[in-house]
C-alpha cells in the first residue's frame, strides 16, 4: 500500500523530532499497601491534574522518591515493611529529597497518632476514609496551585 501523506503528517505532528511532549503536571508519589486504595488515590490525583506514581511499600516508595523526586508524597502510615513514620525519617535524612512535602493519609485516627505523625515531619494529616475536598485543599496548598475545580 502507498501512504503518500504519511511522511508529511509525521513531520507536522507535535511529536516531530522524535521527542514526546513534556508532561508539566506536578508529580505525586502515592504510597499505600492496599492496591484498591492506591488505585483510588491515583485516580483522584489524576482528576486533580497531577501525574502519579505509586508504591505499595516503604522501600519502593523511598526508591521512587530518590529516582523521581516528586513534588509531593501522599503516604499511608501502616506499611508492610517499614512504617510511614520511619519512611518520613529516611526521606528527611536525604538532602536531595528532604524538601518534598509529605501528606499522611492513614487509618490511625487517634489524636496522639495525628500528633505523632505531624511531629515526625508530615505537613498534613487525613484519616481514612478521607474527604476528597479536604485532600484537594491540602494538595493544592502544598503544590502552590489554585484549587483544581473538580466537582465530586
Amino acid at each position: 500500500m502507498n501512504y503518500p501523506n504519511w511522511k508529511n503528517n509525521l513531520e507536522s505532528s507535535s511529536f516531530s523530532g522524535g521527542q514526546p511532549p513534556v508532561d508539566t503536571r506536578p508529580l505525586v508519589l502515592a504510597v499505600d499497601d492496599n492496591q484498591d486504595n492506591l488505585e483510588l488515590l491515583t485516580q483522584i490525583l489524576d482528576l486533580f491534574g497531577c501525574q502519579c506514581v505509586g508504591a505499595v511499600d516503604g522501600y519502593a516508595a523511598l526508591s521512587l522518591a530518590v529516582d523521581r523526586a516528586p513534588d509531593l508524597i501522599v503516604l499511608d502510615i501502616c506499611l508492610p515493611d517499614i512504617d510511614g513514620i520511619e519512611l518520613v525519617k529516611r526521606i528527611q535524612q536525604n538532602p536531595d529529597i528532604r524538601h518534598i512535602p509529605i501528606v499522611a493519609i492513614t487509618a490511625l485516627a487517634k489524636a496522639e497518632d495525628r500528633d505523632r505523625i505531624l511531629n515526625a515531619g508530615c505537613v498534613a494529616y487525613l484519616s481514612k476514609p478521607f474527604n476528597i475536598k479536604d485532600l484537594e485543599t491540602i494538595i493544592s496548598h502544598h503544590l502552590n496551585s489554585q484549587p483544581f475545580l473538580v466537582e465530586f
